[in-house]
């Protein structure tokens, strides 16, 4: 095998070049290896000179040189960076008067951007944390302002404006940190207009859990064999952490207050459903075969969920109010949805799907463990019990997705970069 062969298998395989210019290359240098007595390593100075690579190819290059030290050291320079500014302007925001504010919240913005401008030609990836830290302090400018200029409070619509600023500038830049805001901030706005509208309503945890699940689903799901590492990375976790916070939600959300008024009227709830199911669908279309079913099944979930509770009604003297805790249904419901996660994985062949599905799953059993069992028995033999599932349910756990990722590594089709 000729000695950049390697070379080019790593970088097929990474996303940097696709297979027609690998192609040019091979065909460059077996011409070259006519007129010579070896085959020379290609280095990527080198095939720019000859033409083998694009200029789109050029930079691809050229980011994916970045070590991950490289990577670390860029993202907790931006978060300093933006930390060390937010103290700076606390500090000594109640010495300034409102026009000096206003030029400081404009000036935070300007920099950023202008910083991100022009370093972008040569220094691209420092261009895209600066460009990120601008987005960000721009919802912090948003907020300023209004707080600046008296305007008239309605938080969810600064969010709004927020995911505008971030979402114009992934249209520019078509850059992973500003698609990676805008994707975040969109669904946020959604859902803090949604629950300003149906604010101290009775069942308003329970369609905040609803959209917070079936959106994690849908971005777990989105994203699989996406060469946007930064993307699927960043909404990967959060959609992870999302998904374990919704479900509790799902189960404590009947519970009314003293001066709490009842259900969300028609028209919220219908426009709850248009967020929770109608939007996301929608949006899963785009790559039906990958998280359409995902998404529907998710839809399912949460309207079953919330239901399978046990109702208590509490009194004292002067108030009383009602609580739910999880029956056997809702463990057994939780779990068959950790399973088919580990079965989408599989079949979307998604290592991070695959070990997701599995930690959910364990601690499903877990969860029921100690809600169910533990305090039906004695403190040692709940101990003991407790010990036996983590080593007996740890091992058959692991043994399980070791064999489930022999099977993808088997399968044709393409396995996901692990996550």
């Amino acid at each position: 095998m000729p000695d950049y062969e390697p070379l080019l298998n790593r970088w097929q395989s990474a996303g940097i070049l696709d297979t027609e210019a690998a192609n040019r290359i091979r065909a460059w240098e077996s011409a070259r290896a006519s007129t010579a007595d070896a085959p020379v390593p290609v280095q990527p100075k080198e095939t720019r000179a000859e033409g083998v690579l694009d200029g789109s190819h050029q930079r691809q290059t050229h980011v994916a040189g970045i070590a991950w030290q490289g990577r670390v050291a860029l993202i907790l320079g931006g978060i300093l960076l933006a930390s060390g500014i937010v103290l700076f302007v606390s500090a000594h925001w109640d010495q300034l008067g409102p026009g000096m504010r206003y030029l400081l919240v404009i000036a935070m913005v300007t920099i950023f951007h202008l910083g991100g401008a022009i370093a972008r030609e040569k220094y691209k990836a420092t261009s895209t944390v600066l460009h990120a830290v601008g987005t960000i302090a721009t919802g912090a400018a948003i907020a300023l302002v209004g707080q600046i200029f008296n305007i008239q409070e309605h938080w969810p619509a600064a969010v709004l404006m927020w995911a505008i600023a971030a979402m114009l500038g992934w249209m520019l830049l078509h850059d992973q940190a500003q698609q990676t805001l805008t994707l975040l901030l969109v669904p946020s706005w959604l859902i803090c207009e949604w629950s300003y509208a149906a604010e101290n309503h009775i069942g308003v945890e329970i369609y905040i859990g609803r959209f917070l699940f079936v959106w994690a689903i849908l971005y777990l799901t989105f994203f699989i064999g996406t060469q946007r590492r930064v993307v699927r990375g960043i909404l990967f976790t959060v959609s992870a952490i999302t998904a374990v916070t919704s479900t509790f939600l799902l189960l404590d959300g009947w519970r009314s207050w003293y001066g709490m008024q009842p259900y969300p009227p028609f028209h919220t709830r219908f426009w709850g459903w248009v967020d929770i199911a109608a939007i996301p669908i929608l949006f899963s279309l785009a790559r039906l075969r990958r998280s359409t079913i995902p998404v529907l099944a998710a839809i399912g979930f949460v309207i079953a969920l919330p239901w399978c509770t046990r109702l208590f009604v509490e009194h004292y003297a002067t108030s009383s109010w009602t609580r739910t805790e999880p029956n056997l249904a809702a463990h057994a419901l939780v779990a068959a949805f950790c399973i088919f996660l580990i079965w989408w994985g599989v079949r979307e062949a998604s290592r991070g799907l695959v070990n997701l599905g599995i930690v959910f799953f364990g601690a499903t059993v877990a969860w029921f463990y100690f809600s169910d069992l533990f305090d039906k028995m004695d403190r040692s033999l709940g101990l003991i019990g407790l010990g036996v599932l983590f080593l007996a349910g740890g091992w058959a756990l692991e043994k399980t997705r070791r064999g489930l990722l022999a099977h993808m590594a088997q399968s044709p089709a393409p396995m996901e970069a692990a996550q």
